[in-house]
């Protein structure tokens, strides 16, 4: 299997907020912009794995900036790791200024995907080659993050995730 890189999942969605997407104070919903997330990255799952995908987990997300009625969001997914069959993807959301054009990062969110057969069972994947200096940092730290959440949830004693401990000493 041909390592792939995280240019070749790359995913753009670029969509307007409409008013039945909003809240009571013209922004635009929280879930609203996690299902434009989702599709997003599951997108680049599927370009990354050539494979069906299915969205494993949400490890991250950050509202950090309110998005009006009426604004031009685009989010953009990229695969950030490739472990066996599941994968991380990292996701950028962008909103327009109105009236100079330039874009602004609102949120960021990072999902995993497995990628599964026509049964429903995980998959082997390619791995990811990192080309750039901001893939290559969300690459290293994909494997610390995968590491916590598995010590997290008791699949990982604290004492094998070597990424983390690497960060102590």
């Amino acid at each position: 299997m041909q390592p792939r890189t995280a240019a070749q999942s790359k995913t753009v969605m670029t969509d307007l907020v409409l008013p039945s997407e909003t809240n009571p104070i013209n922004n635009l919903f929280g879930g609203e912009l996690l299902a434009r997330m989702d599709r997003a990255a599951s997108i680049a799952a599927r370009r990354h794995s050539r494979r069906i995908v299915v969205t494993a987990s949400v490890n991250h997300v950050a509202f950090n900036r309110a998005i009006p009625l009426g604004s031009v969001v685009t989010v953009e997914a990229k695969v950030s790791r490739a472990f066996s069959s599941s994968m991380e993807v990292y996701l950028d959301v962008w909103i327009e200024d109105r009236e100079s054009g330039e874009c602004i990062k609102a949120n960021e969110a990072i999902y995993t995907f497995v990628a599964v057969d026509e049964t429903g069972r995980p998959v082997k994947i390619a791995e990811l080659v990192p080309e750039t200096v901001l893939e290559k940092q969300r690459y290293e730290a994909a494997l610390r993050r995968k590491q916590l959440s598995l010590v997290l949830a008791g699949k990982m004693k604290p004492s094998d995730a070597t990424e983390l401990k690497a960060l102590f000493e």
